[in-house]
């Protein structure tokens, strides 16, 4: 049996959104957590085993989730990306971003 689940969050250049998703969520208990980019220019770019290293998968933008679908179709069948619907707005570490990462994420965590 996981003693831990694992979240994989995903904005295009892994900068600012999922970064601050990765540092927030790390810090609850029972979690762990990664950020990757699907943009070719992405500090760290989503990968096959990213996608099978998650239990549950975040996206800051309906985008997001369609570019993994289009590179991943096998990884993404039964891992349904979940569109957190925030914009490329806020820098890292923004307290605005980290209040809306936890108030968006926090009632879908399992």
């Amino acid at each position: 049996m996981q003693d831990q689940t694992n979240l994989l969050f995903i904005c295009s250049r892994n900068q600012w959104r999922s970064p601050t998703a990765e540092s927030v969520f790390r810090k609850y208990s029972g979690y762990a957590t990664r950020s990757r980019g699907t943009s070719k220019k992405a500090v760290r770019h989503v990968s096959v085993k990213d996608l099978q290293w998650a239990d549950q998968i975040f996206v800051m933008e309906r985008k997001h989730a369609q570019r993994l679908r289009a590179e991943f179709p096998r990884e993404t069948e039964f891992k349904k990306p979940i569109v957190l619907d925030i914009p490329d707005d806020y820098k890292f570490g923004d307290p605005d971003l980290i209040n809306l990462l936890r108030t968006k994420t926090d009632p879908l965590l399992t």
